[in-house]
C-alpha cells in the first residue's frame, strides 16, 4: 500500500524549503539574490483502520481527518468502522 488516504484521497505533496536571504551579508536591504531550495515532502498522517465495506472487514489506510469523522459521524460514504 502507498502513502494516501483511500476516503480522502490525501497524498505526499512536494515543494521546497526556502532559506529567506536579504542581501549578501544578511543584514536588511532589497533581495537581490535567489534563496537556496532544497526540495522536501509533506506527508499524510495515516493510520491503518479496520472498515466495514460492503459487509466485509478491510484493513486501510486513512488519513487522521478521514477517521475522526468516521468515528465522531460513524459512516462516510457507506464505510463505517469495524468495532
Amino acid at each position: 500500500m502507498s502513502r494516501f488516504c483511500v476516503l480522502t484521497g490525501r497524498k505526499t505533496t512536494y515543494g521546497h524549503n526556502m532559506k529567506h536571504r536579504r542581501g549578501s551579508s544578511g543584514g536588511g536591504g532589497a533581495w537581490r539574490f535567489k534563496s537556496q531550495k532544497t526540495n522536501r515532502t509533506w506527508e499524510p498522517n495515516l493510520r491503518k483502520v479496520k472498515v466495514i465495506v460492503d459487509d466485509k472487514v478491510q484493513t486501510v489506510k486513512v488519513s487522521m481527518k478521514a477517521y475522526k469523522a468516521l468515528r465522531n459521524n460513524g459512516s462516510i460514504d457507506g464505510i463505517r468502522l469495524a468495532e
